[in-house]
C-alpha cells in the first residue's frame, strides 16, 4: 500500500483509540486485539481519539459492516449464473461415447451434422446413395469423413480435388 494509504489508516486507527502515535512511533492500543480502544488508565489516547466500542462499531461508522457478506453473497450469485449458462451451452452439444480399450478410457466425440456415416462410403471416394444403394455421381467424401459436392462446373477429379487440398494444407503450413 502507498505510504499516504497507511498513514490514513492509521489516523482512522488512532481516531478510535486503537493505535498510539508518539513522534514517529505508532504503537497498537492494549486492548486494540479484543477489538476495543483505549479503555485502559495507562493509554492516553488524543485530544481527538474516541475510544472504539468494538470493531463492528468501527465498521459502521465507515460503512463497511456487512461487505464481506454482501461479497460473499454476490459471488454465490455470479456463480450459480455461470453454471446456468454452462449447463444451458451443455444442452446444446452432443455427448461424447467413452470406450475402454486395453484398460484405458478413449473418448469418441459424436459424429458431426457435415459427416457420413461409414455406411455410406465407396470405394474411390464415392458416396452411396441410402435411398438406391448406388453410388451418388455428384458427391465425394473428403478425407475428413464430410461430404463435397462436385457439380457439373467443377472440372477437376477427386483424386485432383484432394491433391489441391493436400498442397493448400502444405502451402499453408510452410506460411505459418
Amino acid at each position: 500500500m502507498s505510504r499516504a494509504t497507511a498513514y490514513r489508516t492509521l489516523r482512522r486507527l488512532a481516531d478510535h483509540g486503537l493505535v498510539h502515535h508518539s513522534g514517529e512511533t505508532w504503537s497498537l492500543a492494549p486492548r486494540a486485539l479484543e477489538g476495543f480502544g483505549t479503555s485502559l488508565p495507562d493509554a492516553v489516547p488524543g485530544p481527538t481519539a474516541y475510544p472504539a466500542q468494538g470493531w463492528d462499531a468501527v465498521a459502521r461508522q465507515y460503512g463497511t459492516a456487512g461487505v464481506a457478506a454482501r461479497r460473499k453473497a454476490l459471488h454465490a450469485a455470479e456463480r450459480a449464473a455461470y453454471r446456468d449458462v454452462l449447463e444451458r451451452l451443455a444442452e446444446h452439444r452432443s455427448k461424447a461415447l467413452v470406450i475402454v480399450r486395453d484398460g484405458r478410457q478413449v473418448l469418441i466425440p459424436a459424429p458431426r451434422p457435415d459427416e457420413i456415416p461409414s455406411a455410406w462410403h465407396a470405394p474411390g471416394g464415392r458416396v452411396l446413395d441410402p435411398v438406391t444403394g448406388r453410388p451418388a455421381a455428384d458427391w465425394r467424401v473428403a478425407t475428413d469423413g464430410r461430404l463435397i459436392l462436385i457439380t457439373p462446373s467443377e472440372q477437376r477429379s477427386y483424386d485432383e480435388l484432394a491433391a489441391a487440398h493436400a498442397e493448400a494444407l502444405s502451402e499453408w503450413e510452410s506460411a505459418a
